[in-house]
C-alpha cells in the first residue's frame, strides 16, 4: 500500500507513535509519505520506503491573524496524493489534520481520485481542543467524515462518544505500541553507571512538561524519597512547566541530585538505567511513556487516570493512585524502591506486560484496517 501519514512532529506521544508506526509500516514493505511542516523528531535518518514532504507557508501581512499552515496543508496533502497516487492518508488528530485531509479528499474527488481517510485520536483532540466551542463542530464532522477512526485507549473511544456523540462513526481501539527493539531491559548496569552513583536509586520521568503531566509532582514524591534513601531524578524532555519544575528542585533544595537532560533521542538508553518511573498525570489518554518504561523493566507508579489502568496493572507492573495524591505515590514509590524482591517480581510483570503491547501485535491491525477501509 502507499500510506500518507500526517501528524505534530514534536516532543509527544502522538508524533511517536505516528512515527513509528510509519517506520513499521515501511518494514512491512508499504510506502510511506510523512506531510507535516517539520520532519518528525523519531524519524532518524535515511529509512527505506519512506518519504518526507515538508509543509511550507507564505508569509503574508493579512494572514497574521488567520491560520494559513492548515489550507498549506490540505494542498500539500492534495499535491503528495496526487503525485504518489496515495491509496490512503493516516491522520492522526482530529484537527487541523482530518480537517485538512477532507479538503484534500474533495479536490481529488474532483479529478477522479477517491482518497481514503483514516484518522487516528490521541487525547487532546478530543478532550481539550475539540470541545471548545471554536473547534467543536469542526472536530465532530471530521471524525464522522474519515472513513475510519481509530482511539489509543477505551477511555478515549468512550470519552469521544460522550463528548462528540457521534453516531455514524465506530471509533476502534487499537492501542499504541512500543518497538522491542528500542525498549528493552538492561543486560548490564553500564545505563544506570551514566546517570546516578553507584549506591542511588534512579527515579525516572519522561514528558513533554505540560501542565497536566503535573511534574511539580514528580519533584514532591522525588523529595520524599531521597528523604529515605540515596537517589537520583531524571528527568527527560522540555516544555512549558520546565522551570516550574527548576523551581520545584531548587526549592527543596535537590540540586545536586536532579538531572534534566532536555530532549533524549534514545530515551530507552535513559530508562534502561531506571529503578522507578513516575507518572503522576491529571490524565493521559494512553500512557506511552510508562509503556515504554515497563519495556526497559522499569516498574511505574501512576496516576489511576485516563488510559493508564489499560496499560498499568495496579500491583502487577507498578501502582496506580489517585491523581494529585502525592503522599500515596511517595509511599508506592518507596515501597518498591525498599523491597528488592518486590521490585524485581514488578520488573518481569511489566517487560510481560509490555510484550502484549509489542509492535509485532498492533501494527498488523493497522494494516487490517487499511485493507477493510480499502476494500482489499
Amino acid at each position: 500500500m502507499r500510506i500518507g501519514i500526517t501528524c505534530y512532529p514534536t516532543y509527544g506521544g502522538s508524533g511517536a507513535v505516528a512515527t513509528e508506526l510509519g517506520l513499521e509500516l515501511a518494514r512491512r514493505g508499504h510506502d510511506v509519505h510523512f506531510i507535516s511542516y517539520a520532519s518528525p523528531f523519531r524519524l532518524r535518518g535515511f529509512a527505506e520506503r519512506v518519504t518526507f514532504h515538508e509543509v511550507t507557508q507564505l508569509e503574508y501581512p493579512l494572514f497574521e491573524q488567520s491560520s494559513p499552515y492548515a489550507l498549506a496543508l490540505a494542498v500539500k496533502q492534495h499535491e503528495v496524493a496526487k503525485r504518489e497516487q496515495l491509496d490512503l492518508m493516516h491522520v492522526h488528530y482530529a484537527i487541523p489534520h482530518a480537517a485538512t485531509a477532507w479538503l484534500a479528499k474533495q479536490m481529488l474527488r474532483n479529478e477522479g481520485l477517491d482518497l481514503k481517510i483514516v484518522t487516528t485520536l490521541h487525547g487532546t483532540d478530543i478532550t481539550l481542543v475539540g470541545q471548545d466551542p471554536s473547534y467543536f463542530t469542526l472536530t465532530k464532522f471530521s471524525i464522522e467524515q474519515s472513513d475510519a477512526v481509530t482511539a489509543v485507549s477505551t477511555y478515549l473511544r468512550e470519552e469521544t462518544y460522550r463528548a462528540f456523540g457521534c453516531g455514524n462513526c465506530d471509533v476502534r481501539v487499537i492501542p499504541n505500541f512500543v518497538s522491542t527493539s528500542d525498549y528493552h531491559p538492561a543486560t548490564d548496569d553500564s545505563y544506570r553507571k551514566r546517570l546516578a552513583p553507584k549506591d542511588h536509586r534512579v527515579l525516572v520521568h519522561v514528558s513533554n512538561f505540560r501542565p497536566v503531566k503535573r511534574v511539580t509532582d514528580v519533584v514532591k514524591i522525588f523529595a520524599t524519597v531521597r528523604k529515605a534513601l540515596p537517589a537520583t531524578l531524571v528527568l527527560v524532555g522540555d516544555g512549558p512547566d520546565r522551570d516550574v519544575a527548576e523551581q520545584a528542585v531548587d526549592s527543596n533544595g535537590l540540586r545536586k541530585d536532579v538531572r534534566f537532560l532536555g530532549k533524549v533521542e534514545d530515551v530507552g538508553d535513559v530508562l534502561r538505567g531506571g529503578d522507578l518511573f513516575l507518572l503522576p498525570s491529571a490524565t493521559e489518554s494512553f500512557g506511552l511513556a510508562a509503556l515504554e518504561a515497563m519495556a526497559c523493566a522499569v516498574p511505574v507508579v501512576a496516576s489511576a487516570a485516563g488510559g493508564i489502568p489499560e496499560v498499568v496493572k495496579d500491583g502487577e507492573s507498578g501502582f496506580l493512585v489517585p491523581p494529585g495524591d502525592v503522599p500515596g505515590m511517595s509511599e508506592r514509590a518507596l515501597r518498591i524502591l525498599k523491597d528488592s524482591a518486590l521490585q524485581e517480581r514488578m520488573r518481569r510483570s511489566a517487560v510481560q506486560r509490555a510484550l502484549e503491547f509489542s509492535a509485532d501485535r498492533v501494527v498488523p491491525r493497522y494494516e487490517h484496517l487499511y485493507e477493510e477501509v480499502l476494500g482489499q
